[in-house]
Order: C-alpha cells, then sequence, then structure tokens
C-alpha cells in the first residue's frame, strides 16, 4: 500500500522484510546520436555512428583525431547565464535530467511546483574528470594572461561533483546530491547506489546516472599512448568495434544518461509509467593491474553474480546483456570470457542469451558509459527490441557469445533480467540487474503510441 511522503523529510521505516521495490520512470540522454533519449534509441535501432573526426588546431598532430562526441552544442539548450557557470559536462548532466524528469510525468521547473518533498528527492551522479576543459582552459589563460586571466569560477566548475550540484539546483532537489567516481564503472555505481537509498526509505525518488566531457588533447594523447584506442582515423564511423575479430581499441566519447528511479509504491500513487523494475546491482574489484583487466574475468562474474543475487535471480533469469565491451582486444576478451562462465551455469539446453555492445555507436563515454548502457538496457526491456552491435561484422571465435548484429531482434520471452556491465580501469566491476515489468498495469499499447512518437521526432 502507498505510504504518503513522511513530513520533514523523515525516512520511512523500511524492515529487511518490507524492502521496497525499485522502478525505472524517466529518461534522458545526450549523447553523440543527439540530444534526447529518441535520437539514442532510433540511432542504435538504426545501426547510426556518432564517431567523427575531432575538428580544432588542437588535435593537430595527435595520432587518434577521433572521437564520440555531442553534435549539438549543450550550452544552447539552457538559458546562457545558467549555461555559463557549468562545465561541458555539467550542462550535459542537466540537459539530461531534465529529458528524464520531464519523462517521469514530473513539472519541469523542478520539485516545489510538482508538491513533491524535495527532500525525498535525491541526486547520484558518476563522472570521472568531468571538468577537465575548464581546468586546461584555465591554465591556458594563466599561461597567457597571468593570474587575472583566470575565472574565479574555474576551480568550481571544475570539481567531479559539480553535474551532481547543478542538478540538484536546477530541479531544486535538496534530499542529497552525491558523485561517484570509480572509474568507467562510475555511472552504473551511481545508479547502483541510488537504487539502495530508495530501498531501505531514505529517499523516495532518486535522478541517478552520469555525466562526461572529457574529449581534450591531454586526454586523447594519454590514451593514444596507452595503445587503448582504435587507430581508424580515416573511418571514424567504423572504428569502434566491440567483439570483432579486428577490434583495435576504443574511441574515446562524451555525454550523460540520467534515469529516474522511484519507490515502486510512490510511482504507483501517481499513475507514472513503468520501463522496468531496477531490482539488483553488484560491485567487485579485480585487484590485478592499474589498467589491464584480470583475464581470468573472476571479478567480473563475481560483480555479476552480486547483482543477480540482490535482485532475487540467477543466470537462468538471464534474457539479455548490455555488454560493456569497449572493443579493446584484452577488454573484450576478459568480459566474454566471464560472461560465458556465467551463462554456461544456465545448463547445455538453455538457449543462447543475446549479448549487444552500445559503444560500436558511441564511443566510450567513460563516466557516463554505464548510465547510458543502463538507459538502453531500460528501453529494451520497455519495447522488446535488443538494438545490434555496431562494428561487429566477423565476431572474434574467442569471444564465444551470441552477439546481435546489423538489425534488432526481439527480446526472448523466456527469463526477465538484463545485465547491464560497466568496468573500470584499476579492477573497478559494477553490474545492474534490471527486471523486464511483467504486471497487468502498464497498457502495452500505450508504449507502441510512444515509440511511434519518438520516431517521428
Amino acid at each position: 500500500m502507498h505510504q504518503p511522503t513522511p513530513p520533514h523529510g523523515r525516512p520511512v521505516e523500511v524492515t529487511r522484510a518490507t524492502k521496497r521495490r525499485v522502478v525505472i520512470t524517466g529518461l534522458g540522454a545526450i549523447t553523440p546520436l543527439g540530444t534526447g533519449v529518441p535520437h539514442l534509441w532510433h540511432g542504435l535501432l538504426e545501426g547510426r555512428s556518432g564517431v567523427r573526426p575531432l575538428e580544432g588546431e588542437e588535435f593537430d598532430g595527435q595520432p587518434v583525431r577521433i572521437a564520440g562526441t555531442v553534435p549539438q552544442d549543450p550550452a544552447e539548450l539552457l538559458p546562457r547565464p545558467q549555461a555559463r557557470r557549468m562545465s561541458r559536462a555539467s550542462q550535459f548532466a542537466v540537459v539530461a535530467a531534465r529529458e528524464a524528469w520531464r519523462d517521469a510525468g514530473f513539472t519541469a521547473s523542478g520539485t516545489v511546483e510538482r508538491g513533491i518533498d524535495p527532500s525525498r528527492v535525491g541526486v547520484s551522479v558518476g563522472t570521472i574528470i568531468g571538468g577537465a576543459p575548464v581546468l586546461v582552459d584555465g591554465d591556458r589563460r594563466l599561461r597567457e594572461k597571468g593570474p587575472r586571466g583566470v575565472s574565479p569560477l574555474t576551480a568550481p566548475m571544475t570539481v567531479p561533483s559539480q553535474p551532481a550540484a547543478q542538478i540538484s539546483l536546477d530541479l531544486r532537489i535538496t534530499g542529497e546530491a552525491r558523485t561517484v567516481v570509480s572509474a568507467c564503472a562510475s555511472g552504473t555505481e551511481a545508479i547502483g547506489q541510488a537504487i539502495d537509498r530508495i530501498r531501505h526509505g531514505h529517499l523516495d525518488v532518486v535522478l541517478a546516472g552520469g555525466a562526461e566531457a572529457a574529449v581534450t588533447p591531454a586526454v586523447m594523447a594519454s590514451f593514444a599512448a596507452m595503445r587503448a584506442l582504435s587507430t581508424r582515423n580515416d573511418e571514424p564511423e567504423r572504428a569502434s568495434r566491440p567483439f570483432a575479430k579486428d577490434r583495435d581499441g576504443f574511441v574515446h566519447g562524451e555525454g550523460a544518461g540520467l534515469l529516474v528511479l522511484e519507490a515502486e509504491e510512490h510511482a504507483l500513487a501517481r499513475g507514472a509509467h513503468i520501463y522496468c523494475e531496477a531490482a539488483g546491482w553488484g560491485l567487485s574489484a579485480d585487484a590485478h593491474h592499474l589498467a589491464a583487466p584480470d583475464p581470468s574475468g573472476d571479478g567480473i562474474v563475481l560483480a555479476m553474480r552480486r547483482a543477480l543475487a540482490d535482485a532475487g535471480s540467477r543466470p537462468g533469469d538471464v534474457v539479455h546483456v548490455n555488454a560493456h565491451a569497449t572493443a579493446t582486444v584484452d577488454g573484450d576478451l576478459a568480459e566474454a570470457t566471464a560472461l560465458r562462465r556465467l551463462l554456461d551455469e544456465r545448463g547445455a539446453q538453455a538457449p543462447e542469451v543475446p549479448v549487444t555492445a552500445v559503444k560500436g555507436n558511441m564511443g566510450h563515454l567513460q563516466g557516463a558509459a554505464g548510465a547510458v548502457a543502463a538507459v538502453v538496457a531500460a528501453l529494451t526491456l520497455d519495447r522488446g527490441q535488443i538494438p545490434p552491435t555496431l562494428g561487429c561484422d566477423d565476431r572474434d571465435d574467442a569471444c564465444d557469445l551470441d552477439v546481435v548484429t546489423f538489425v534488432p531482434r526481439p527480446l526472448p520471452a523466456g527469463g526477465d533480467v538484463v545485465l547491464s556491465n560497466s568496468f573500470g580501469f584499476g579492477g573497478h566491476n559494477a553490474v545492474l540487474a534490471l527486471r523486464r515489468d511483467t504486471s497487468d498495469r502498464t497498457d502495452r499499447s500505450d508504449r507502441s503510441d510512444r515509440s511511434k512518437e519518438d520516431k517521428a521526432a
């Protein structure tokens, strides 16, 4: 039964036996495929690429001159005075958060106008070095003009907590605004933390996800020096090749993905559309190497098993996997090895589980990657379609998985859990377990109509 929001922001009393279910009710994204979730979803289904050449003299002489960059300046989507006080990553975060907030059925102006207690709403955002361009610009101004040339906003705009803070300011959210920094697993872990904050009664609604804008010369040069990037400068749209036999590294990218997570009873009380259940999550650490993955896949398997256990599920319940798959030689192989081990536990007679990797379309969005993948995973469950993996024309035989390629595939009927994987430098592993909404309360025809509207947009 729905419990009204408690007065004065007091936590809801939740025991182990009454731990609340968490659902996803809103989605927002700004990615190399465009601004908004419809551009992301239909770009994936149609096999479009958002990887493009890097323009500007600062990238001249770089060994890698391609990246997954957002085609629209996010500052154009915000009031000018507000945009000037934000880093590019924060601008991405606010644009995506506004879309997710509206998609969840809330008033665009924020919490108070919708009659929501702002102390019962939170923000949880993952990032790595989202303010890097601001710091680079501040250093340039210091060298060219001296101390007086450096903006007083340089320091506050650089700190990783800026995206979460700016969402909180924009939507007047006072419950909390937390930041997660765990390399490329940051966005996924931020969503996982939000699940727990709602489950245990601390909050009713959380905007959770990730944002990143670190396509800078120094970062590009560093990744290139590590030999981690694809060097296919002459064919950017085909450079990122997850699980492919000829993959040669990841493509650097930028963007943001935000999801509205909500206590189920809170969502039902206001008649919200539910995409799926945010059923569980799991973490682990490889303790293997500063940058390279553990080839055994032990840490990845542990994180996936923990996510399933947290969701009250088993490997046999998995119907689809949205893989991390950055298109590095060692990283994709380690993940494929781990997935094969987990999925083999389903038994020899179990059907293959279809796997997809969205980084073929966008490149690797770093701290935002897991959040955007979670948006896609939620849509996959809601729409019943699995997007194909762009760039995997000839799958590596060593990556023994059923990789969806060329055309979308219907989501299989058996099972109800989608895993969304994220792994980061230093051995950070984070996995989400999302569960299909099988209740009768959601009208499937409404979903079909909304999909047509998105297509028209």
